[in-house]
């Protein structure tokens, strides 16, 4: 481990599995709201990114978006589906980074299901817009960082160990594996 853990007098690392992996990814995904939906993520290549809102999280811990079939990103989940989503809740905590596999398709029950009124913005003829496709990304493996007790309690331990030249993170993270299916 690096020097900023060895100093941490608290336990700030845990890997969470199944039920606790999922309410984790549950808990960071609706701070956040949207998310930086990352395809083409090739070694030593740059990867192509855009910010996207999470239409559903479901209790499998798969999440679910609406996409146009005619987008740069569902071209290019048919030449590779693994995708990385990207979550930021706040300036200091909740954040969420899951690699997944991608699949597409253009179910009109689970359309209608995910349907806002807002995304009349990029779909022009609403809930039956023809362009409109669902991606469900399964998430395969993740790591999160987040606060142990909350943002209050967090700032105080970070000022009161500046102030005394100690570490006093209130930070926790881990990897994070969820069966989806």
């Amino acid at each position: 481990m690096d020097s900023i853990n060895r100093e941490q007098t608290e336990e700030n690392y845990k890997d969470l599995f199944g039920e606790e992996a999922a309410h984790k990814i549950q808990e960071l995904v609706n701070k956040a709201g949207s998310c930086l939906f990352c395809t083409n993520i090739r070694t030593g290549k740059a990867f192509a990114t855009r910010p996207m809102s999470v239409q559903k999280l479901d209790d499998n811990g798969n999440l679910w978006f609406l996409s146009p079939e005619d987008s740069n990103k569902n071209d290019e989940l048919q030449t590779d589906p693994n995708v990385q989503v990207l979550f930021q809740g706040s300036s200091y905590s909740d954040f969420l980074s899951l690699y997944g596999v991608a699949t597409i398709s253009k179910d009109k029950q689970k359309i209608k299901e995910l349907w806002q009124p807002i995304l009349k913005t990029w779909f022009t003829d609403g809930v039956d817009d023809a362009r409109i496709t669902v991606i469900r990304v399964k998430p395969v493996d993740g790591y999160y960082w987040d606060t142990k007790h909350n943002m209050a309690v967090g700032l105080i331990k970070r000022a009161v160990g500046a102030l005394v030249g100690k570490t006093m993170d209130d930070s926790i993270e881990g990897k994070i594996k969820v069966s989806a299916s």
